[in-house]
């Protein structure tokens, strides 16, 4: 049982980075706006 427990815990923790990583990019894009992507790939 403490292998499923712990399986669940890794799942909550990664749920969480990920709340906090699509979060920030909602930040980012509402502060910088949509045309931040096209403007990095015309200079690649």
């Amino acid at each position: 049982m403490k292998d499923i427990e712990n399986i669940k815990k890794d799942n909550k923790r990664e749920n969480q980075i990920s709340k906090i990583i699509v979060d920030y990019r909602f930040k980012i894009y509402n502060k910088l706006g949509p045309g931040l992507l096209e403007f990095v790939y015309e200079k690649i």
